[in-house]
């Protein structure tokens, strides 16, 4: 394991850490690993070795299996926590409140912000020898599913992804009354009157993605998830790649990862990624 940290140019210091496989050949594939939310702002990146919700630490079960992996703290996560605008004696919900506020008076989004973060992350990932470029996947679960999947419609460095848990049709959840079910980071000004979800996955297109979600999950309700997949499905289509887009809804379950969903998730990264002694 490697600490490490840079400036976001934006007047926050990002601390991450990256894991190396033991015994890997110079070129590995790599995973950038998104944490989740839950409230539990002091946890961020050390959710790699903790089994929350996999049923197994995450970052050591990449990386025996020879991956690389990286994960930073999200804004106003783990080292990052009491590093925000309203200054060190603020921390938790009312400092993500506040960075919010703040971000919107800079004219930008906490959103936005956080994947900016990610894709320097990402940069950095790639810059890697250890790492093959052309083998980079992202996953995570919740927060850490919906920056997955936002990550890999801006960048096409990142070949495939897995999200878990958080497939979300913004229309739909208004329709719902969700709202609440996600946090004041998650929402972008304006989006709506241009497009909802499926045309940012779309985006994704023609690259493998699985996005496994329960279909009693407040935060996706599971008419949203099917008319994503209605809508996007023939994206993948018109370059041949129909079976590339996945979405598999779970009969009974609420905001979980079940270890059928993490095996799913391994077998996947594999699938699509291989491994130091199997290119793909």
């Amino acid at each position: 394991m490697e600490k490490f940290q840079f400036d976001n140019g934006a007047g926050s210091t990002v601390p991450g850490y990256l894991l190396l496989p033991k015994n890997a050949p110079a070129r590995s594939p790599a995973i950038l690993y998104c944490h989740w939310h839950a409230g539990e702002w002091d946890l961020g990146k050390e959710e790699l070795f903790q089994a929350k919700h996999t049923p197994e630490p995450p970052g050591p079960a990449f990386a025996r299996r020879g991956f690389v992996v990286l994960a930073i703290d999200a804004t106003g996560f783990g080292q990052r926590n009491g590093n925000g605008p309203g200054g060190p004696a603020e921390k938790n919900g009312p400092a993500e409140e506040t960075a919010a506020k703040f971000n919107l008076w800079a004219g930008r989004s906490s959103w936005g912000m956080m994947l900016r973060d990610d894709l320097m992350a990402l940069d950095y990932l790639a810059s890697r020898p250890e790492v093959d470029a052309d083998r980079i996947g992202v996953t995570g679960m919740s927060m850490g599913a919906t920056r997955s999947w936002w990550l890999m419609a801006l960048d096409e460095r990142i070949k495939t992804g897995v999200a878990i848990a958080c497939l979300t049709r913004y229309q739909d959840l208004i329709l719902h009354g969700g709202i609440h079910e996600h946090g004041i980071y998650y929402f972008v000004p304006g989006m709506l009157n241009h497009f909802d979800t499926e045309a940012v996955v779309a985006l994704i297109a023609p690259r493998a993605v699985l996005f496994q979600t329960g279909d009693q999950d407040a935060g996706s309700p599971v008419d949203g998830i099917r008319a994503i997949g209605t809508a996007v499905q023939p994206v993948f289509a018109l370059y041949g790649k129909g079976d590339s887009f996945r979405s598999l809804v779970y009969p009974g379950l609420g905001h979980v990862y079940t270890p059928e969903m993490w095996a799913k998730t391994l077998a996947w990264m594999q699938e699509h990624l291989g491994s130091p002694e199997r290119p793909k």
